[in-house]
């Protein structure tokens, strides 16, 4: 799975966010102190929230930038 890779590769960095649905629309942006560990509680959570678990489902790519701080 794609996604799998993409979130194993992050960087334990602090920086940005940005998830997109399979037509390429952005979903959710989001800032983070540690990239990798942000994102992937998305995906490791039972999501109480009908709205997180909607968004979770329609993610097919992440992508990030790097920065100094969160």
């Amino acid at each position: 799975m794609e996604l799998e890779v993409q979130i194993k590769s992050l960087p334990v960095s602090p920086g940005v966010y940005q998830y997109y649905d399979r037509s390429d629309k952005l979903l959710y942006i989001g800032k983070a102190k540690n990239l990798k560990k942000r994102v992937a509680s998305y995906f490791t959570k039972n999501h109480e929230n009908g709205k997180k678990r909607v968004l979770v489902k329609k993610i097919t790519s992440i992508k990030h930038i790097v920065e100094d701080t969160e």
